[in-house]
């Protein structure tokens, strides 16, 4: 009995022990867990709060709504729609891509087209990047998807604002178009300091106005401050910082004219500019033929890509300010006007024409073999007398006239507020040595400066510096920078910020020089080649016909019926009207159209026509600019991705070399002494 007590009495001390040491060990690792706690809670409370709300706290950029572009009437050329999207992260879904194409199908229409440009866009941009499924949902295919999306993780419902041309082809080349941002366009904007502005936007300006005016109609990217859970699903708004939509710009472009201009070149190729020369607007800008920009908005598909990159009509090249053409007799008033103020020549000096001019020992012929007796400045400008101004290059001189001509914009920038202008050549001896590399060929002979007097040679100029020299010549010498972008329409603001520009410089021009030579051009709408074109015009226009030679015939007699349509002249014209007050200057090139007067003129009557028509000045005056206010809608939450356009390069080499450029009456075998036999027609895409 002893013996059991003293075993109870053992093993109640042992539990006691237990109980203590395992009370201790509770109360340590208790105090372990405070001790930890106010660690955690005091010492590191500012540090870990912060992470804790980066957790909880996710910052999602707003991209603003772009700005909208209206013609000078206010009529909308390019605006913005509400759309909903469905994209894809690869990465998070479960399973394989075509059995989730195959699931989202039953409940969204998902054509071949989809599918293929949805798997090419995965595989160009990887697995982790959000890539565009379908996009114009109808409100019921976005709600019928909303009610399932739990059935597809990966996949996202979103609103965006999406980019529309409403005229499609229309002055596709003046506006352009917006794609999708690229590496290249990353790189470029993170060098600007930009590049945060940019974050959730998915596109950005990629030719024309959409481009060269990108900082304006982009507008002021917004933030939003989210709680989301622990898997990332919004809980609620804690903040929001609203975005600023891009400014609207007014163009002075004429949507109307624009149209109608395009109506006559269809079925050809060419360009025309129009520009008022008071003010430098430009009132109609085409390039034929044109392209619709609605193709690239969501990344263009590869069988639309090669028919317009592919095309022997290059509808993508931009032929007013990209495209280098002779110019040819449209050339002649303006070197007339270089002898009158140099002094080299008088008006009213008179020098033999017998058909042709004599220089180096090689005749250079008259357009026919025409010969016109003696001839004045009037009179060769009127018949366009080849001799007359083949005898002028000498005297003035190669620097000499390149110093006249660069002050009307030939071979210059002339500032357009378009991307892609190219210089052009103007040609002079400092010119010709830095072209060139062989000694001999940076050599200047004197017979190179005959043929540029009557624009041949190494001439090459774009349609936008003839029409601004004719624009110059109008407006007695006041250089107006031409430009698109009217008016500025800024949101939060007061009213338009008007964009016209003071005179880059003026031309002292004597008023009398003036004189002969708009006399002139005007007789050759009266009574000279342009004559029956302008029969019965109610105003009285002045201008100059001329013809570009695109291929060379090595002294064979040229005949329209017998050469391939894509070798034939070039028809060049130019003119303002009216001729008292020029209220409008055009340029016009129609290629492989044959004789100025046949091809070129009639569209510059029929512009002149529109422009002029009494009625549609009388509107104008009293109507005054229309008043642009632009729809306020409701900014999206985020703008989903939008599909790759290519950035390719668009470079006719297959196109024929032209020759010198020749008067509308010139024969095929008068060719002019250079050292450089012919000017190739440079058209190149600044794609």
């Amino acid at each position: 009995m002893f013996e059991f007590k003293k075993t109870t009495q053992l093993q109640r001390q042992r539990m006691t022990l237990r109980v203590w040491v395992a009370g201790i060990f509770a109360l340590l690792c208790f105090g372990l867990l405070g001790a930890r706690l106010w660690h955690l809670q005091v010492v590191r409370y500012e540090g870990l709060s912060a992470r804790a709300d980066q957790n909880r706290i996710t910052v999602v950029p707003i991209p603003p709504r772009r700005g909208e572009i209206v013609d000078r009437n206010g009529i909308t050329l390019a605006s913005n729609h509400r759309d909903y999207t469905l994209s894809v992260v690869p990465a998070r879904v479960a399973g394989k891509l075509e059995s989730l194409l195959d699931d989202i199908s039953g409940l969204v229409e998902l054509s071949a087209r989809d599918r293929r440009r949805f798997m090419q866009n995965v595989n160009q941009s990887g697995r982790y990047s959000t890539v565009l499924l379908r996009n114009n949902l109808s409100e019921d295919e976005a709600s019928w998807f909303a009610a399932h999306a739990w059935r597809f993780p990966g996949v996202e419902l979103s609103a965006r604002w999406v980019r529309e041309y409403p005229h499609g082809e229309t002055a596709a080349h003046v506006l352009g178009y917006v794609g999708r941002i690229s590496e290249a366009d990353l790189q470029q904007l993170e060098e600007e300091g930009s590049i945060g502005n940019y974050r959730g936007t998915q596109v950005i300006g990629k030719k024309g106005i959409e481009k060269a005016w990108e900082e304006v109609l982009h507008g002021r990217t917004g933030v939003e401050e989210v709680e989301v859970t622990a898997s990332g699903r919004p809980v609620r708004t804690l903040s929001r910082i609203d975005p600023v939509p891009g400014a609207n710009l007014r163009l002075s472009l004429d949507i109307h004219l624009q149209q109608a201009i395009e109506k006559e070149f269809e079925e050809r190729r060419g360009a025309l500019v129009a520009i008022h020369p008071p003010t430098g607007e430009v009132l109609a800008f085409v390039s034929a033929p044109s392209f619709d920009p609605n193709l690239f908005i969501d990344g263009i598909d590869v069988e639309n890509w090669k028919r317009l990159n592919e095309s022997p009509d290059h509808p993508l090249v931009n032929r007013p300010l990209s495209g280098t053409y002779p110019i040819g007799s449209t050339y002649k008033p303006f070197v007339g006007l270089a002898a009158l103020e140099l002094g080299k020549r008088s008006a009213t000096e008179r020098i033999p024409d017998p058909g042709y001019f004599e220089f180096g020992g090689q005749r250079f012929r008259n357009a026919g073999g025409a010969a016109y007796g003696p001839t004045d400045m009037h009179r060769a400008i009127v018949v366009s007398s080849d001799t007359y101004f083949f005898s002028l290059g000498p005297e003035i001189g190669v620097n000499a006239l390149h110093d006249f001509a660069k002050q009307f914009g030939f071979g210059q920038l002339t500032g357009i507020d378009l991307d892609g202008e190219r210089r052009g050549i103007l040609p002079s001896t400092d010119w010709k040595r830095s072209a060139y590399k062989k000694p001999a060929q940076q050599r200047w002979y004197a017979g190179e400066t005959v043929s540029v007097a009557v624009g041949q040679g190494y001439n090459s100029f774009t349609l936008l510096q003839l029409a601004q020299g004719t624009a110059v010549l109008a407006n007695n010498g006041v250089y107006m920078r031409p430009h698109l972008v009217d008016e500025i329409h800024f949101p939060r603001k007061g009213g338009p910020v008007k964009t016209v520009t003071e005179p880059s410089h003026i031309i002292p021009l004597k008023p009398e020089n003036l004189a002969v030579i708009r006399n002139a051009m005007a007789d050759v709408v009266r009574k000279g080649t342009a004559r029956r074109v302008f029969q019965g015009a109610s105003y009285q226009a002045a201008g100059k016909t001329g013809t570009a030679q695109v291929f060379s015939l090595r002294g064979a007699r040229y005949d329209a019926a017998t050469v391939e349509e894509r070798l034939r002249d070039h028809s060049l014209f130019m003119a303002y009207a009216p001729m008292e007050d020029p209220q409008i200057a055009v340029a016009l090139i129609v290629e492989n159209g044959g004789w100025g007067a046949t091809a070129a003129a009639p569209i510059a009557r029929k512009v002149f026509d529109f422009w002029l028509d009494p009625e549609r000045v009388e509107a104008r005056r009293n109507a005054g600019r229309a008043v642009y206010e632009p729809a306020v809608t409701m900014e999206p939450d985020e703008e989903s991705a939008i599909g790759e356009s290519p950035d390719a390069v668009v470079q006719p080499e297959d196109m024929p070399p032209a020759g010198p450029a020749r008067d509308e009456d010139e024969p095929r075998g008068a060719r002019i002494m250079s050292a450089q036999p012919g000017v190739r027609i440079q058209l190149r895409s600044t794609e």
